[in-house]
Parts: structure tokens; C-alpha cells; sequence
């Protein structure tokens, strides 16, 4: 028997990214796979097995992953790609709360996804995302040879990562000031490569290696004190 999608015409959603999803949110949250299904009502073992094969999901399932992800069906699905973070109803009750350095770097981790924030040719300001990793406190990512930020080298530059929780509306953001410098030395570049290799999401040759020596680090965290409040403004 034909299933909906195909009797229908309409194309299904890619469960395998499902699966990616759930597994990426879950470890988020530092959940096992049965503290979720526990949360969501779930067998342990159709948790396990939509992190790791491509399963059909209902609409009733979906919801319930997403309750005990503390997330939406649609973050689940890959939607809102094409749209700014933070759209979500903003909380009331929240406080806002300056972060130590220690916490900052805790926040930054071993690398993610964060952006070079520095003054290009003619004097414009641009903000690059970047693919970086963080070895001895120093903030390391890749880049083409004479690109702007290959270019930056040796000037003064910010660099900024930021987290949104859509569901509570309250995140966190962390900024480095620092000096960028070129890193030409090839056993550096071995020892980067073989603990930290920042492989960036954009393709193509980018083997510069940058680096982001801090000179300070600041950050804030705003934490819920409860539920959302529709219709009131994020600032």
C-alpha cells in the first residue's frame, strides 16, 4: 500500500535529518536517549532508532519529541532556515545576568560556529561567520590566503557567539577583543590540525590559519523566571 505522501504527490520530510536533529537537541540538553523518552512518552528504543535510521514520524510523535525536547515541531523539521533567530514571544520574566571570564569560555567550548567582527577596505565594518575551535585560550579558524579576513592580520578584532532558545526566548552571547595574527608556523599548524581543526562549513581551500590572541572577554546570559508572555518586547 502507497503511503499519503506518495498517493498524494507531496514530498516527505527527510527523516534521516529528523533523526540528526533529535540526537543534536538531545545532546543540547545533555539528555539521554531514555531521559527523552521517558519525557515524551517514548520507547527508549524508537528514540535510539530515529537517531540512527530514517523513520516516518507522525504528527503526534513529533509533538511529544519536541515536549521533551523543549523545543517546536517546527525546529525539529528545519523550518524557520530562512528566517532571523528570535522571533518568538518574548518573556516577561527574565533577569539578565553579566558572565565571568570563566563562564564566557565555558560557554565558547571546544569551537562551533561564531563571527569575526573587524574593519575591511574602505572602512566598513563586517561581521564573518566562521567555523573555529578554541585551543590554549586562543581562538583559532580557517580561511582563504587573500580574503578579508587573511587580510585583518595583525589588527584589532571582536569575535562573537551567541545561543537563542526560541522555546523560552532567553540566550546568552560571549565577545573576545583581540589581536588576529596569521599562524605560519608549520609545526603550529600540524598541532592545530591534529586538535582543534576548525573544518569550515563554506568548502573550498581554506587552508590560512588564523588566530585570535584575546585581550578581553565579556559576555551576559539572560535566564527565564517564567513562563512566555505573548505579545510583549524583546530588548
Amino acid at each position: 500500500m502507497k503511503s499519503t505522501d506518495e498517493r498524494t504527490g507531496s514530498r516527505p520530510v527527510d527523516p534521516g535529518d529528523l533523526g540528526r536533529r533529535v540526537a543534536h537537541r538531545r545532546t543540547e540538553l545533555g539528555l539521554t536517549r531514555e531521559a527523552v523518552a521517558e519525557r515524551g512518552g517514548l520507547d527508549a528504543g524508537f528514540v535510539a532508532y530515529l537517531e540512527t535510521h530514517p523513520v516516518p514520524v507522525g504528527v503526534t510523535t513529533l509533538t511529544r519529541l519536541a515536549d521533551a525536547l523543549d523545543t517546536t515541531v517546527t525546529d525539529l523539521l528545519g523550518g524557520g532556515r530562512d528566517v532571523p533567530p528570535g522571533r518568538a514571544p518574548a518573556n516577561a520574566r527574565v533577569r539578565t545576568e553579566e558572565l565571568d571570564p570563566a563562564a564566557c569560555w565555558a560557554r565558547l567550548g571546544a569551537g562551533g560556529v561564531g563571527r569575526v567582527l573587524l574593519t575591511a577596505p574602505q572602512g566598513r565594518l563586517v561581521a564573518l561567520p566562521v567555523n573555529y575551535r578554541v585551543l590554549d585560550a586562543a581562538v583559532l579558524y580557517r580561511t582563504v590566503a587573500d580574503g578579508t579576513l587573511a587580510r585583518a592580520d595583525g589588527g584589532e578584532v571582536a569575535f562573537e557567539v551567541d545561543r537563542l532558545d526560541e522555546v523560552f526566548a532567553t540566550g546568552w552571547s560571549v565577545l573576545v577583543n583581540g589581536i588576529t595574527s596569521t599562524v605560519s608556523d608549520e609545526e603550529a599548524v600540524q598541532r592545530f590540525e591534529r586538535l582543534a581543526d576548525p573544518l569550515p562549513w563554506a568548502g573550498g581551500e581554506r587552508d590560512t590559519w588564523m588566530r585570535i590572541e584575546p585581550t578581553g572577554i565579556t559576555g551576559r546570559i539572560i535566564r527565564p523566571d517564567g513562563p512566555p508572555v505573548v505579545g510583549s518586547e524583546f530588548e
